[in-house]
C-alpha cells in the first residue's frame, strides 16, 4: 500500500474536529479521485498525507514509514525525495524562470543525481514547453504554461506518490481536459500513484477508484 490512514484525527481546536478517517488505503500505482465539497477537508487531508500538516492523533503510513513518528524536518525531506504535490494555484516563485521553479524541488532532496538542469529540460520537452518560454519569469507565463511547469515540479524527484489539489480550478474546459491527459500519461510513465482531490465529478472518470470525502471522514456525521 502507498497510503494507510488508521484512526486519523485532525482537529484545529479540541472541540471543532475537522477529520476523523478510521480507515483509507490507496494501493500502490492506484489513481484515486477524491471527491468533497469545498471547506469539507479535502486540502487537509491532503496536507497531512504530505506531512506538511501533523495530524492530532492516529497513524499516516506511507510507503511505509509512519510519518507521525518524524520531526518537521524529517518529514520535509521524505516529502521532497518521495511526494509530488501540484497545488490549486500552482504556487510558482513569480520572479523565477520556469526552469528554476522546477529545479526547487531539489533544494530538499538529495534523492536526484547528476545535471538537475538537464532533468527540468527532459519534463519541459515532455511536457512541450516550448524552450522560448524556459527562461521566462513564473508571473509572465500563460495559466496552461504555468500548470506544466507545476507538473515538471512535481515530478522532478520521480515521485512514488502524486498529490494534486483542485489543479483544474482555474483553467477553462480545453486546458482542463489537456491537464487530465498529461497527468494521466506521466503517472502511468512514472508508476506514481495518484491522489486527486476535487469538488468537479466530471474529472472522475479515468480514475481506478472514486471516493467521496463525507463517506470516510465521520467528522460530522
Amino acid at each position: 500500500m502507498s497510503v494507510i490512514l488508521q484512526d486519523l484525527i485532525f482537529s484545529h481546536h479540541e472541540d471543532d474536529t475537522l477529520l476523523n478517517i478510521p480507515r483509507w488505503e490507496v494501493a500502490s500505482g492506484e489513481k484515486v479521485f477524491l471527491e468533497g465539497e469545498s471547506g469539507s477537508g479535502k486540502s487537509t487531508l491532503l496536507n497531512l498525507i504530505a506531512g506538511i500538516l501533523p495530524p492530532t492523533s492516529g497513524q499516516i503510513a506511507l510507503l511505509g514509514e509512519r510519518l507521525e513518528r518524524l520531526n518537521q524536518r524529517q518529514r520535509d525531506r521524505f516529502r521532497a525525495g518521495n511526494i509530488g504535490y501540484i497545488f490549486q494555484q500552482f504556487n510558482l516563485i513569480p520572479y523565477l524562470n520556469a526552469i528554476d521553479n522546477i529545479l526547487l524541488a531539489q533544494e530538499f532532496s538529495n534523492k536526484v543525481t547528476g545535471n538537475g538542469f538537464a532533468r527540468a529540460q527532459e519534463l519541459l520537452e515532455q511536457l512541450q514547453l516550448p524552450e522560448s518560454v524556459w527562461r521566462l519569469p513564473g508571473q509572465s507565463l500563460s495559466i496552461g504554461q504555468q500548470q506544466r511547469v507545476a507538473i515538471a515540479r512535481a515530478l522532478f524527484n520521480s515521485p512514488r506518490l502524486i498529490l494534486a489539489d483542485e489543479p483544474t480550478s482555474a483553467l477553462d474546459q480545453k486546458n482542463r481536459k489537456a491537464f487530465m491527459e498529461i497527468l494521466m500519461d506521466l503517472c502511468d510513465a512514472y508508476q506514481s500513484t495518484l491522489i486527486f482531490v476535487s469538488h468537479d465529478p466530471t474529472l472522475a472518470s479515468d480514475f481506478d477508484r472514486i471516493d467521496v470525502l463525507g463517506d470516510i471522514n465521520k467528522a460530522g456525521a
